[in-house]
């Protein structure tokens, strides 16, 4: 009776595995076209613009493993600069990978007062990554002001459209139907 249980915990096992490899995948995606194409709009004079990429971060940090999540931001958001902005690549794939950092993926819900306080922690994180990485790139720290301002406008919408989208989602019980752990 073990080794038939052991089998059964494998296969489980597995699924579990490329359930999430799959979900990262279209997770990564996503962000990349939410990023790159979908709302995109540009402000400032550094090459930034809004968008609600950050959202569906912010998203695959809550419905994923903390190790997917990371890989989707990563991937998603690398992809859309290399498409769109190619010297901001490097900066944003680790401002995204640390901004799934203050989410989590352990309640039923997706919008949790903790998740929406990480929106708030996640504008910090990424508002001074964005603002080291412009100082590496043109050597000026007086554009620290300019950069938090472009960061609030993308921070912000990114939140709201987490909080509409993920109030949406928790009402379809996402979670509990597609992940069942939780």
């Amino acid at each position: 009776m073990s080794m038939q249980k052991t089998v059964n915990e494998e296969k489980a096992m597995k699924s579990s595995k490329v359930k999430y490899i799959t979900m990262t995948g279209i997770m990564a995606a996503l962000i990349t076209i939410m990023t790159a194409y979908i709302f995109h709009i540009p402000i400032g004079v550094n090459g930034g613009y809004v968008h609600f990429g950050d959202s569906l971060i912010y998203l695959a940090a809550v419905l994923l493993p903390t190790p997917y999540a990371l890989a989707a931001a990563a991937i998603g958001g690398g992809l859309a600069d290399l498409l769109t902005a190619p010297m901001w690549a490097p900066a944003t794939i680790i401002i995204k990978m640390l901004i799934t950092i203050p989410f989590t993926n352990k309640s039923k819900k997706i919008v949790t007062p903790r998740n929406v306080i990480a929106t708030v922690i996640a504008y910090f994180i990424s508002g001074i990554g964005y603002f080291v990485a412009e100082y590496v790139l043109f050597g000026t720290w007086s554009v620290f002001f300019v950069s938090m301002y472009q960061s609030l406008w993308q921070s912000g919408g990114s939140a709201i459209f987490f909080v509409i989208f993920g109030l949406a989602l928790d009402k379809a019980h996402v979670k509990t139907k597609f992940f069942g752990e939780n």
